[in-house]
This record gives structure tokens, sequence and C-alpha cells, in this order.
């Protein structure tokens, strides 16, 4: 019975030990293990490639397209930084740069590549019932306009010509991402107004910030009340979309054209 005891506590010394072991170890990843979550879009026709110090992740940017990589590294007892690098593959142009220290636990990058430069990248929101979201940017390349600008988003009711505000996003840089803005969707079938039948068109005007002015004002293209607008999702369906788009004129009436839609 002795002998049996003995052997008997010495397994549970064992077990004891390995499950310290275990723990420890469990401990170590936790505490080492550092995880890097890469989003955002790649708005150039070059793959990219990104470095973690001399390490190259697997997996490239393909060009022209959203991306969305998870990657880990396990710093070293005697490290405390590493740098992050993202890359043209083709020509080696160092696009992004950053610095991941180790007591941060973990990173999020999120950037746009568009033209040469690096921007955030927004989230869009989630799509809610009976509500259109929108997020946009805007990039005046043809009049380069470079003053803020409104985004009206409203109905147009054709017969009366009336155009009714729905909502506002205010003070938007070109080049730069707006703010989410939602509304309720709308039917655009054949309806009354003020006893009048008319059609109703979803438009998006452009105006010259905290005005109702169209910002090609004083310039040699004119507004069409329904044809220029910025691009827009159906206005009966619920949806979340972010637009990227330009000037696209048609002879001298302001148009648009868009780059990018997600």
């Amino acid at each position: 019975m002795m002998k049996t005891n003995k052997l008997f506590l010495g397994f549970m010394s064992v077990m004891l030990l390995a499950l310290a072991a275990c723990e420890k170890s469990e401990q170590f990843y936790k505490d080492e293990l550092y995880g890097i979550n890469l989003t955002g879009y790649n708005g150039s026709g070059d793959t990219l490639i990104t470095k973690l110090g001399d390490i190259t992740f697997p997996d490239g940017i393909l060009p022209n397209a959203r991306f969305e990589q998870n990657n880990a590294y396990m710093f070293q007892s005697t490290e405390n930084k590493i740098k992050l690098r993202v890359m043209e593959k083709a020509s080696g142009k160092v696009v992004l740069e950053k610095e991941l220290h180790k007591e941060e636990g973990s990173a999020k990058v999120n950037f746009l590549y568009m033209d040469g430069k690096v921007g955030p990248m927004p989230d869009k929101p989630e799509v809610e019932k009976d509500k259109i979201s929108l997020v946009y940017m805007f990039q005046p390349t043809l009049t380069n306009y470079t003053e803020p600008v409104d985004f009206v988003i409203g109905k147009y009711y054709v017969t009366p010509q009336v155009f009714e505000e729905l909502a506002r996003l205010k003070n938007v840089k070109p080049y730069e991402f707006s703010t989410a803005v939602s509304i309720p969707t709308f039917s655009t079938a054949r309806q009354e107004y003020n006893g009048v039948m008319t059609s109703v068109s979803f438009s998006v005007r452009i105006y010259k910030a905290g005005t109702n002015v169209p910002y090609i004002d004083g310039t040699s293209y004119t507004w069409n009340a329904l044809n220029s607008t910025a691009p827009k999702p159906s206005a009966s369906a619920a949806s979340s979309k972010l637009y990227i788009f330009s000037e696209s004129p048609l002879g001298n009436i302001m148009r648009f054209s868009t780059r990018l839609e997600l």
C-alpha cells in the first residue's frame, strides 16, 4: 500500500508540473503574440506587399480591390518594437510605414491607397431597415475646386421643379471623406405633389458650403436638375454605400463619374 501511495504521489507531482508548464506556456503566448489587422482599399494598379521587419506576409494586396489581412508576430524577449511597411511589389516604393510597439498588444491599420497617396479608409455603417446610409469623397479634377462643399441629399419633384432637402453633409473638403449620413428610403413612382401628379428623382446636389448655390457657380459649367447629381443607390431599398467620384461633364452640363463604390 505504501508503494502504491508513493507511485500515486509521484504521478500527481508530474501532472501538476505539466499543468503549471502549460499555464506558463499559455500565458507566454497570451503576453507575447501580437495580432495585426490590415484593412482598406488598394485603388492602384499595383499589387502591394506587407513586411514586418524582414518578414514578408504571404498574401499580397491585389490592385483595385478591398482587402483584409490578419497576421500575428511573436516578439522575442529582447524586442519591444518592430516596423511595419507596405510597399509596391514591382517598384519597391514604400506606401505606408508604421512602428508597432509590443506593449500595445495588437494593431489595426486601415488605409486607402489611390493616385499615389495614402489616407484613412472609413468603415461604412451597417445596413439598417428602411434606411440609406452614404459616405462620400469628391475629387474635382477638372474645376480644381478647393473650398469645402455641402452634399445636399433630397427628392426632386420633376413637374413642379421642387427640390426637397432630406439631409445635408456640411463642410466636406475635396479629396477627403465625409462623415456618414442616413435618410429614410422612399418611392420614386409617380405620385401627387400639391395636387399635381409628378415623377420623383433621388438627387444629391453639391453646393458651396453653407449655401444653396451649386459649387460650379461662376464657371463655364451649368447645373442640371436631373443629371447633375453625385452617385447614389436606389431610393427604395435599404443600403449603405461609400462613393469616391470625380467630375465628368457632358458638354457644359456638369456630371460625375464613380471611381469607387463599396
